[in-house]
């Protein structure tokens, strides 16, 4: 009779705990704007692993960027915003402060997982006072793409500077069989704003502060003004962009151009329809192996230099079901983090380096990730581990025009109209000498509205 009885009080137990631990599990809503079926079926897969270790489960929602912000704003005033986000830079402080965003839930996820472990510049970028507005997910940096090979041979130093960008130019310019630098001088493509974006912050110059619109500093402007002229005077003429700068890469007759890191599968004879053509073969790994990038370069008037990011967040929003919505941002973050970098590694570095007791451990499995379109290679079989530390270590000192002063979206209007990429064509076409410029830029750059 006892044993009865004790079977039927562990049997009792039971029953409750499986209903305590039933009506514990939530559904979650997940936004994603990895709308691709193969990009979703790893983000889909990755919501299975997290259900099958923690109960909840997660509902994966594709949502067209260019729809997020609408879709998002629409479903807070409805009060049905999804759990978590998985959201672009300049939603992050706009979001915190109009109070989409649960702040103090991002903030412990990135404390639990160890902010320690994070890029410093994908944190810096969202960071919000006493905390941060969203977990930083992955991201990428713009990259000084080179030929080490022909810098070795000339005994040149990397182009991490103004200065050594003009002497490299300075020893293989030597047109039409290399040209010393492709750069951007097409005003209408949103390339030469990107770039253009790119070699300010390297100087340290920025047309917005903390206030909004500022006025560029003259002396430091100028010094841009004239490096970028160089740098054009190398290049071919006509209007340039991303199309002629990766063509004259790719048949060698560049010796320096600014490129996304998704050149990089390319670069290695995996693609294509973007081949190499610097010998007959279009799936030669030659070119990548003549290669070298820099993400992070300076100016005279800022050695620390700067490197322009792109990164991507997940964002737990204030109508979430707050705890497994953390539980789901930290497993995504830990042990479903590679499924989160495999849906496109040549541009989703990997901003959460390791663990506390691991510091490379999601560094190092990134490298072993697989990119390629027509053909797939690891980016660790393609590049040493030097490019490798280099492509991954840009994401410490990413930066944005007016992230850091919460002016975001008035730099964007700025880059959006234009007018700078016109400003710089125009002194590049020897329309007005540069203080002139400077003068013209801040004008124009004042009426941005």
């Amino acid at each position: 009779m006892t044993l009865t009885l004790n079977t039927k009080l562990l049997m009792s137990a039971a029953c409750a705990l499986a209903l305590t631990s039933a009506a514990s599990a939530e559904t979650l809503r997940f936004w994603t704007t990895e709308e691709q079926p193969e990009r979703l079926a790893r983000q889909e897969q990755m919501a299975a692993d997290f259900a099958a270790a923690s109960g909840h489960t997660v509902e994966v929602i594709p949502v067209t960027e260019s729809d997020l912000g609408t879709r998002a704003t629409a479903a807070f005033a409805a009060g049905d915003l999804p759990d978590v986000i998985y959201h672009p830079l300049q939603y992050a402080l706009p979001w915190a402060e109009a109070g989409i965003l649960d702040t103090d839930a991002a903030t412990d996820v990135v404390e639990n997982l160890g902010a320690g472990t994070f890029a410093s510049g994908a944190l810096g970028m969202a960071a919000i006072e006493g905390g941060y507005a969203s977990v930083p997910v992955d991201g990428w940096t713009q990259m000084l793409v080179y030929r080490a090979d022909k810098f070795e041979e000339a005994g040149l130093e990397p182009p991490t500077s103004y200065a050594n960008v003009l002497a490299a130019v300075e020893k293989l310019h030597n047109p039409p069989e290399m040209y010393g630098f492709v750069a951007a001088t097409k005003i209408d493509e949103n390339f030469m704003s990107q770039v253009l974006e790119h070699v300010f912050l390297a100087n340290g110059v920025s047309p917005v502060g903390a206030d909004g619109i500022q006025e560029l500093d003259e002396a430091a402007t100028i010094e841009v003004l004239e490096f970028y002229k160089a740098i054009a005077e190398a290049s071919p003429p006509g209007d340039l962009y991303w199309d002629q700068s990766r063509t004259l890469y790719f048949s060698g007759n560049a010796a320096m151009i600014i490129w996304s890191p998704f050149i990089l599968d390319e670069l290695a004879g995996l693609r294509d329809s973007a081949p190499p053509t610097i010998n007959d073969d279009p799936t030669s790994k030659d070119l990548a192996a003549a290669t070298g990038i820099v993400t992070n370069f300076s100016g005279p008037s800022n050695p620390d230099g700067a490197a322009w990011g792109d990164i991507r967040y997940f964002g737990i929003t204030s109508d979430a079901s707050t705890d497994a919505a953390m539980e789901f941002v930290e497993f995504s973050m830990n042990d479903g983090y590679g499924q989160t970098l495999a849906i496109a590694p040549e541009g989703k570095f990997p901003v959460r380096r390791g663990t506390a007791d691991n510091p490379t451990q999601f560094a190092d499995l990134w490298a072993t990730l697989d990119v390629g379109v027509d053909r797939k290679a690891p980016l660790g079989d393609l590049y040493a581990q030097e490019m490798i530390d280099e492509i991954v270590g840009g994401l410490d000192v990413a930066q944005r025009w007016g992230v850091k002063e919460g002016q975001l979206a008035v730099a964007s209007k700025i880059i959006n109209s234009q007018v700078i990429n016109r400003l710089v064509r125009e002194f590049i076409d020897g329309e007005r000498d540069a203080a002139a410029t400077v003068a013209e830029l801040n004008s124009a750059i004042a009426g941005v509205e």
